[in-house]
């Protein structure tokens, strides 16, 4: 089914799922989503199951044309949505028909929003995930970003019975300063004061921040007196916080397979879209936690989702 064609494509627009797993060995990053959340919501709220591919917006939003008569929703990033030039809102489900025009404006707070259709975006698979790897120009549309002029189809489906909406209550906040919970390790041995700084220091988001990972700067987080400036190269996930040879943190993401640093700690798997909605200049705090509490974390997470469902 067709579902719209590319007016203008944004700043850095591409299809993603909820990322690529099982290849990391062989080079191939789990790329996806970085805002799982508000990823998961958006389908959601056209009734989708929660693997289906979406758009992922950075900054500046696309215009599309739409061609056929569907369901869609924007959540994520704070910005200015219209419909055929009137105003309409995120965090809801929107009645599109063929012909209308949705143009989504410049972020004004956060960074990446998703916009979900009725069945999904329709692209081949590769390994296993409709998610586009800019890098290795594979998956998504053509393994790149979206370019005007570009028309890409959905899987369809039925339509909903009635608007769905996510209360207000529980749409996130996208604050200019956040605060990021991490557990340490899995080289927390090769620092000694260079911990303590990690826990007390506010750092700011440089202009070097993409899908592959955020610097931060601040205050330097040296490595202990004997140790090595650098580890044998080692698989490396999402959140992990490793500092290179100027003792400044990076927040590794979805498009990094090793790493040769020692990663101080590590951000749990919830507030990575924290980390995907900071955009540079503002500041990020660290917390200290177990994993038990990151579990429960985790788990109240999906409690959070359990309740947004019942309210569809």
């Amino acid at each position: 089914m067709p579902a719209f064609e590319v007016l203008a494509p944004g700043g850095f627009t591409t299809v993603q799922d909820k990322g690529r797993f099982g290849f990391q060995q062989m080079g191939v990053p789990v790329c996806g989503v970085l805002d799982t959340f508000a990823c998961d919501t958006a389908n959601l709220l056209v009734g989708n199951d929660s693997n289906r591919a979406v758009l992922e917006i950075t900054v500046m939003g696309p215009s599309l044309k739409f061609l056929s008569s569907m369901d869609i929703a924007v959540t994520g990033a704070k910005m200015d949505i219209t419909l055929n030039d009137q105003p309409t809102e995120q965090w809801r489900s929107i009645r599109v028909k063929p012909g209308d025009v949705l143009t989504i404006s410049q972020v004004q707070a956060g960074c990446r929003a998703c916009l979900a259709v009725t069945g999904g975006i329709k692209v081949p698979p590769v390994m296993g995930s409709f998610s586009t790897y800019v890098g290795g120009g594979f998956g998504g549309f053509m393994g790149r970003p979206l370019k005007a002029g570009d028309i890409l189809d959905a899987h369809g489906g039925d339509l909903l019975a009635r608007e769905r909406v996510v209360p207000e209550e529980l749409v996130p906040d996208y604050p200019s300063h956040v605060l990021l919970r991490a557990v340490p390790g899995p080289q927390d041995d090769f620092f000694d004061q260079g911990a303590t700084t990690l826990f007390t220091t506010q750092y700011m988001v440089t202009p070097k921040a993409d899908r592959m990972g955020y610097r931060l700067q601040g205050e330097k987080i040296p490595i202990k007196q004997g140790m090595p400036k650098s580890i044998v190269s080692e698989p490396s996930m999402p959140g992990g916080i490793q500092i290179p040879a100027d003792e400044q943190p990076i927040i590794l993401l979805v498009e990094q397979t090793v790493g040769g640093y020692a990663k101080i700690a590590t951000v749990i798997s919830t507030d990575i879209p924290k980390v995907a909605q900071a955009t540079p200049g503002d500041t990020i705090s660290f917390e200290s936690i177990d994993l038990k509490t990151a579990h429960q974390i985790y788990h109240d997470e999906k409690k959070k989702m359990a309740k947004i469902l019942a309210c569809m």
